[in-house]
């Protein structure tokens, strides 16, 4: 059964946010109006079908937002989903900076978050990019040509931690900078850990 209702649990979300509480309480009800299940994730309101995650409501300083976890995979007749960043894959958001706006496109939201329901009934899954479609900074590349440990101890890593690493290492614009983070990070990558294990 589809619990459309409050979930007390998540309650103290919206009362602790004094900059955005009246655009929340909206986005919150137009959710729940969608039939989804309202659960807390990651310290945010998460909204689920059947035990799937379909959006989840968070805020910024400058604007909150409902994020689709496989946002890339929805039409967007709209042209209104955003990547939260460039290295974002599956998930996109719509971004609300006063009430107003989420009024104005409360049924075009709605339409949305059906269509992100049966993404999920529909069984659809975002292709990833895989480890070797991101760049890898020429410093790192050296560093793996010249030390076989290296390349070894990188290789085994989960593709997620080597993805992080190689996010971090090649988002610096300065060689220089990009030669002190892979020394930096070495010893940590030879002890077969990710950029942020302690």
């Amino acid at each position: 059964m589809i619990n459309n209702h409050m979930n007390p649990k998540v309650d103290f979300y919206f009362n602790k946010e004094k900059k955005w509480q009246e655009e929340l309480e909206r986005l919150r009800t137009i959710v729940l109006d969608c039939g989804l299940t309202e659960e807390l994730k990651w310290g945010s309101p998460c909204y689920t079908y059947q035990n799937d995650n379909i959006v989840l409501l968070h805020v910024f300083k400058e604007y909150c937002a409902v994020l689709f976890f496989k946002g890339s995979l929805l039409n967007d007749s709209e042209g209104i989903l955003v990547e939260q960043s460039k290295n974002t894959q599956a998930t996109r958001q719509i971004r609300f900076r006063n009430v107003l706006e989420i009024v104005a496109i409360e049924s075009i939201l709605k339409t949305y978050i059906h269509e992100a329901v049966e993404v999920e009934k529909a069984g659809l899954k975002v292709a990833f990019k895989t480890t070797g479609e991101f760049p890898v900074a020429p410093e790192f590349q050296s560093k793996l040509d010249m030390i076989p440990a290296l390349k070894t101890a990188f290789e085994a890593l989960t593709p997620g931690r080597q993805r992080g690493y190689l996010l971090y290492f090649s988002a610096a614009k300065q060689s220089k900078t990009r030669e002190s983070r892979v020394e930096k990070y070495m010893p940590q990558i030879l002890n077969g850990k990710g950029l942020d294990d302690e």
